[in-house]
């Protein structure tokens, strides 16, 4: 079975598509690239597999149920381009509450802190932290519980390389667990890292395959030189 399943999904907000006639098939345990600009639907798409958005047509289907089923509601975690956090509390206690929320937590508080990389600041205050240390508390947050499916709204944007490096680091760690990552970027390098893309412009997906696939069926190395062109085919 397929983590997710998407067959000609339509979406229509004030009379204008947002996304046309999408189908995708993303499997279980891989680190999955939506990779387009913005305005392009990544948003959308990402909120219509969480069941926060009406669709027009089409079906979802995520771990072999309808999105928005409410026996997703343990298996899905969603962290938005904007960290939810609580400012006022710390590393710790952000996480403490967001854990409380659920049954069962597959890590510890400190096994989080130790994935996320934020051990020396735990006690910190979040609104004290870098934005770095921001993005990766968010990460955090979204390890509570037991998903099995992570999805992350452009969750390196605005980092610098070596932080960037580190979160797909601890993507790599969390696909050795048995997760499924789904990442939105509009940086067109951030295909290196992932082991499957989907390129999307306009509410379609214009391609996918993994970055050597599709360097090679354009015969350029530089992803957005790729993406460019597809765009133009």
């Amino acid at each position: 079975m397929n983590c997710i399943e998407i067959e000609n999904l339509s979406v229509e907000k004030s009379k204008r598509k947002i996304l046309n006639s999408l189908s995708l098939v993303i499997p279980n345990s891989k680190s999955i690239g939506l990779l387009g600009p913005s305005g392009s639907g990544k948003t959308t798409l990402m909120r219509s597999i969480m069941g926060l958005q009406k669709i027009t047509e089409g079906k979802i289907s995520i771990l072999g149920f309808e999105a928005g089923s409410k026996d997703l509601r343990n298996k899905i975690s969603y962290s938005t381009q904007s960290a939810s956090l609580y400012l006022d509390l710390t590393c710790i206690e952000n996480l403490e509450f967001f854990s409380s929320l659920f049954d069962e937590n597959e890590l510890s508080i400190q096994e989080i802190l130790d994935l996320v990389q934020l051990n020396q600041v735990k006690n910190q205050l979040a609104k004290t932290l870098s934005g770095g240390e921001k993005t990766r508390l968010a990460l955090g947050t979204a390890l509570v519980g037991a998903p099995e499916l992570i999805i992350l709204d452009e969750p390196t944007v605005g980092l610098d390389p070596i932080l960037r490096k580190q979160l797909w680091q601890i993507f790599k760690e969390l696909n050795k667990k048995g997760k499924t990552l789904l990442i939105s970027s509009h940086v067109m390098d951030e295909a290196e890292n992932c082991d499957h893309i989907f390129m999307i412009r306009d509410g379609k997906i214009i391609a996918s395959g993994n970055a050597s696939e599709l360097k090679s069926r354009t015969g350029l190395g530089n992803m957005e030189d790729v993406f460019i062109s597809l765009v133009k085919s």
